[in-house]
């Protein structure tokens, strides 16, 4: 009981000076059968997790409810095929800016989350300050993208783009131990 006790004290000194892990949600082995089986079928019901994690459906459901709430659980979507929508050229583009005010940064980031095109955007350290992936229909639809949002923008310095020639593994999963 001593030691429970000391860890409990070591994690409140923790949170005190690191108040950003309070943002951490706790999750049981429970929880993480839960998000491995969800993050693999996200239309999976809470039946049909019963019988893959070992709880009752109603132990399922409030579950799925609090790691929702929680935020754990961000979105649920349908992953499409680009070809068969008519977007199937997928482009990677690194993206450096001239200046990384915040202004600047906000500004090019609200940009990117306007653009439909734009699939993901990340603010990433290293050689650019941004990576995005996203479909366009053609590459004169790219070409059009790119004059839209690089060229027409005074504060992109350069970009770079890499066409995917093949989509070897797609998604978001990740992994969790549920050990």
């Amino acid at each position: 009981m001593r030691s429970m006790r000391r860890l409990s004290d070591a994690a409140r000194n923790l949170l005190r000076f690191m108040p950003f892990l309070r943002e951490i949600a706790v999750m049981d082995r429970f929880d993480a059968l839960i998000l491995n089986a969800l993050q693999a079928n996200a239309r999976m019901t809470a039946e049909a997790l019963s019988g893959k994690v070992g709880l009752s459906a109603d132990a399922c459901r409030k579950r799925l409810a609090r790691l929702r709430a929680s935020g754990m659980i961000e979105a649920e979507i349908a992953i499409l095929d680009p070809v068969r929508v008519g977007r199937g050229l997928i482009m990677i583009v690194e993206v450096t800016l001239q200046n990384e005010r915040t202004a600047d940064l906000d500004r090019f980031k609200s940009a990117m989350l306007a653009a439909p095109e734009v699939m993901q955007c990340y603010y990433v350290t290293g050689n650019s300050d941004f990576i995005l992936i996203l479909s366009a229909q053609d590459m004169a639809d790219y070409e059009a993208f790119t004059r839209r949002h690089f060229f027409a923008e005074d504060n992109v310095l350069r970009f770079r783009t890499s066409a995917v020639m093949d989509r070897v593994k797609i998604g978001f999963a990740i992994p969790l131990e549920s050990d």
